[in-house]
């Protein structure tokens, strides 16, 4: 039987965007035992996940470019293998310093399969499409952040804070060789059906086209909290909650595994539903759900310490609606010549100016006051994102023009 190559594309490049995930949050799962042997301060942690975005913030224009003009299953496969051995190298970390040089180069891996993944599969579908398959493909962000925290909680817990860096290694060389045999190169372009213009097919246009701008800096206000949040949260809950650090950990998994799946589905099929009357609702979709999480974390960083989790769980389920509404509003911005660049600058500036350098900022804050106020900060940058994302919603592209 001859397996679909759209099909066999999607599943293989999810299985690398879970492992990519459970090892990006690992390290939020077991911050205290990493303190306790470093001797570090809060700033110093929250630098790792720093030094991890300033490698995949450098990398990524050169990755989009060589992804615009080369065959793109090559350096998936690259991408992989390196990133898989940069996680392997964890054995040999014994000190602070190579621990940040060993986060540094896992970056540099994921800056190839998380720019060429979205540009891969909108080569095999249809803009109206694009939503439902990103909402599949990002089903893996919140199923592998929950496994990496409770794998850094509890694994980190019974066999020392190193051992669950390795569950990633080897699943992620099988799956870059299962690429290399079954997967296939599309046809650039071949889906799309909305017109070349100038601000949609050229590097230059890019600067100068709103809907992916808007698209962009929103989503770079929101990852600015997201990333700050999700890197402290286990440790704020451990501070402020009385929990353990492997239970703490386990809690925000749970919960971001069940609402990252429920929120992100739900997401997806309210935007697939709403695009047929109104072209505008991947942006409006997205604008509803940040603004709806507002509260929540006010509840969550200044509400009383028993509405806490619950505050949570009700926050991570509306940040995860837009999570395929809001990527394909990035990738219907622009057309396939300069889609994987405008993927790999849209990566640029989020992390840029999102969670590059949230995690440090929030420590920092915290080592001065206390994480709660660092925290805090967080929701200003919701707000700013909210505005963006309802301005960007009247440059929607239209989509009626290309059924």
């Amino acid at each position: 039987m001859r397996l679909n190559p759209a099909w066999v594309a999607l599943m293989l490049l999810i299985g690398l965007n879970l492992l990519n995930y459970i090892d990006r949050y690992i390290l939020p799962g077991e911050i205290a035992p990493i303190q306790h042997e470093f001797q570090v301060t809060d700033a110093q942690m929250g630098a790792l996940t720093t030094a991890l975005f300033i490698t995949y913030m450098l990398t990524a224009p050169l990755t989009g470019w060589l992804g615009d003009r080369f065959r793109r299953k090559p350096l998936i496969i690259g991408g992989a293998i390196l990133w898989s051995l940069a996680t392997l190298a964890t054995a040999w970390v014994h000190d602070y310093w190579s621990l940040y040089v060993r986060h540094a180069l896992v970056g540099v891996g994921e800056a190839t399969f998380g720019i060429y993944a979205p540009a891969v599969l909108a080569d095999f579908y249809p803009e109206r499409d694009r939503n439902r398959i990103l909402s599949i493909f990002y089903i893996a962000i919140p199923v592998g952040a929950a496994l990496g925290y409770a794998a850094g909680g509890q694994l980190g817990t019974l066999w020392g804070w190193r051992a669950p860096f390795f569950i990633c290694a080897i699943p992620g060389l099988l799956i870059a060789a299962l690429y290399g045999w079954l997967g296939r190169e599309p046809i650039r372009g071949a889906c799309d059906h909305i017109p070349d213009t100038e601000i949609r097919a050229t590097f230059l246009g890019l600067f100068r086209n709103p809907a992916f701008l808007t698209a962009t800096f929103g989503s770079a206000a929101l990852t600015f909290a997201m990333g700050g949040i999700s890197a402290w949260m286990p440790e704020f809950l451990r501070r402020f909650s009385g929990l353990s650090t492997g239970s703490s950990a386990l809690v925000v998994g749970g919960i971001t595994a069940a609402d990252g799946i429920v929120g992100t589905a739900v997401g997806g099929w309210i935007a697939q539903r709403w695009l047929r009357k109104d072209d505008r609702a991947l942006y409006l979709l997205s604008f509803s759900s940040v603004a709806l999480t507002l509260p929540c974390g006010v509840l969550i960083f200044f509400g009383p310490r028993s509405w806490a989790i619950p505050a949570l769980a009700a926050a991570e389920f509306f940040l995860f609606l837009n999570t395929g509404p809001l990527n394909a509003a990035i990738v219907n911005s622009v057309s396939a010549p300069v889609r994987a660049t405008a993927i790999s600058l849209n990566l640029f500036i989020i992390h840029a100016f999102g969670d590059t350098f949230s995690p440090t900022i929030i420590g920092a804050i915290s080592d001065r006051t206390n994480l709660r106020i660092g925290l805090g900060a967080t929701l200003i940058f919701l707000v700013i994102s909210c505005g963006i994302l309802w301005a960007g919603a009247r440059f929607a592209p239209k989509l009626a023009e290309s059924a």
